[in-house]
């Protein structure tokens, strides 16, 4: 029982806390940094969540998904990223062709925070879009959960966390393109739920 009231009290204060960051009025320069889903394969042109997500937003978004990219080759093009876009904020989405290929989960949690770090050193504000991890029991029940990797970086690194919401876009079979991409409807939906988590945290301003 105290064990609940503590959970419930710490519950209370997060829901209570101020935001942490101030709005990005519109116009701001935005990154978009990871692979295929970052890119939109799976939807049409204009159907990326980087594009419905400036619609959301009013912000001037720049989209660097590489289809097939990986965290290992993603650190050494995120610079020119940078360089190119001259963002205040930078929405990193990548890991999920690292799960497919096996690389040991350790390795792909350093690779994100070279990238957290680089888009740190570079001025801006990091944002970590949680990658759902592959589970047979999740795909058939319709419940796939976070790589646990993403909320464990995002607490060590201290930076604002998309979670479940990529996830929970490829739980629902109406709003998928195939096992690993969103379809354009899927695409809106991550738009937006990638909009309320940066609304709860202040980023957005909550009437966008």
């Amino acid at each position: 029982m105290r064990l609940l009231l503590i959970l419930a009290l710490a519950l209370l204060a997060a829901c209570g806390r101020a935001p942490e960051f101030a709005p990005l009025p519109a116009g701001t320069p935005v990154l978009c940094f990871g692979d295929s889903v970052t890119h939109g394969t799976g939807a049409g042109d204009g159907e990326d969540y980087p594009t419905r997500l400036a619609e959301l937003t009013g912000w001037q978004i720049h989209n660097a998904g590489i289809p097939g990219d990986t965290a290992d080759r993603a650190k050494g093009r995120i610079r020119a990223a940078l360089e190119e876009a001259q963002p205040k904020l930078v929405l990193v989405e990548i890991g999920g062709n690292d799960f497919l290929r096996r690389r040991p989960e350790a390795a792909v949690r350093e690779d994100i925070r070279q990238i957290l770090a680089a888009v740190r050193a570079f001025g801006a504000q990091p944002v970590l879009v949680a990658v759902p991890r592959f589970s047979l029991v999740g795909a058939v029940v319709g419940a796939l959960p976070d790589a646990e990797l993403y909320a464990e970086l995002a607490a060590e690194e201290k930076v604002p966390l998309v979670d479940k919401v990529f996830a929970g876009v490829l739980s629902d079979e109406s709003l998928k393109a195939d096992q690993i991409h969103p379809n354009a409807a899927g695409y809106r939906v991550l738009a937006e739920g990638i909009a309320a988590r940066l609304a709860r945290v202040g980023l957005l301003a909550a009437s966008n």
